[in-house]
């Protein structure tokens, strides 16, 4: 199958298009630096040129509410258009867990837009949401940082390895649309603020965590439900990755 993933040189998306080379895939790595550029359109067309399937990964240049909500709905309605053009069989894009039950944090607003117009686009398609994860966790420190200390709350989460999330798109792509949202999470709920003191610890990093139940998450409310997989009645499928937030503290030393 060709295969053109969107955001094809970032840190999913790369991992991605390599799993489906791997496989014997016309795997095609579309980006700004390659030439295809979702919000001005420029190259879209001859990319998804005779392409099967979009895998769609490209991530927001910015956080704040507006500009990211403009940037995927641009995005995603450009893309939609351009595959309806080409004949593309099958949407694959990546969300987040728990988008949709985060309505005051703007960027899980623009990802439940970016879903709508995936569902409403008429092409077959796959939506994977995926938890927090563990390459992520260091910015959350950084962010909550003052001084020598990282304030953070102790919100359950279930996150994951950015190279279990690559494979499951990766899988998501060669199999059949499923018209619905699969969850793909790690192995084990985990609590945001020890999340960061393991990650400070295998560091070396001599920042204290300090634990504030009320912090939230990127400036939203967040609760033990709002992060975790399995709170969705709506969803299709459930997958749960092996590698271990242990596992990968110690591969990424």
């Amino acid at each position: 199958m060709r295969i053109v993933v969107i955001g094809g040189t970032g840190l999913i998306g790369r991992r991605v298009v390599e799993l489906l080379r791997d496989r014997g895939h016309d795997a095609v790595a579309a980006s700004p630096s390659t030439g295809v550029d979702t919000i001005t359109g420029s190259g879209l067309a001859e990319a998804l040129r005779g392409a099967d399937v979009v895998v769609d990964t490209p991530n927001a240049p910015s956080f704040e509410d507006g500009p990211v909500l403009e940037f995927f709905e641009r995005s995603t309605g450009n893309l939609v258009a351009a595959e309806k053009e080409a004949g593309v069989r099958h949407h694959v894009v990546l969300s987040i867990v728990g988008a949709d039950r985060l309505p005051d944090i703007g960027y899980m607003r623009a990802k439940v837009a970016q879903e709508r117009i995936v569902r409403e686009s008429g092409i077959p398609f796959t939506i994977v949401r995926a938890t927090q994860f563990f390459e992520f966790i260091g910015a959350l420190a950084d962010g909550a940082t003052r001084g020598d200390t990282a304030v953070l709350s102790d919100v359950l989460m279930q996150p994951i390895a950015a190279a279990d999330v690559s494979a499951a798109l990766a899988d998501a792509a060669v199999a059949a649309p499923v018209d619905g949202v699969i969850e793909v999470a790690g192995p084990e709920p985990l609590r945001l603020d020890d999340l960061a003191r393991r990650l400070l610890a295998a560091r070396g990093d001599a920042r204290t965590v300090v634990t504030d139940t009320n912090a939230g998450y990127f400036g939203g409310t967040v609760d033990d439900q709002s992060l975790v997989p399995g709170n969705d009645p709506a969803i299709t499928d459930q997958r749960l990755e092996s590698t271990s937030y242990s596992r990968w503290l110690e591969d990424a030393r």
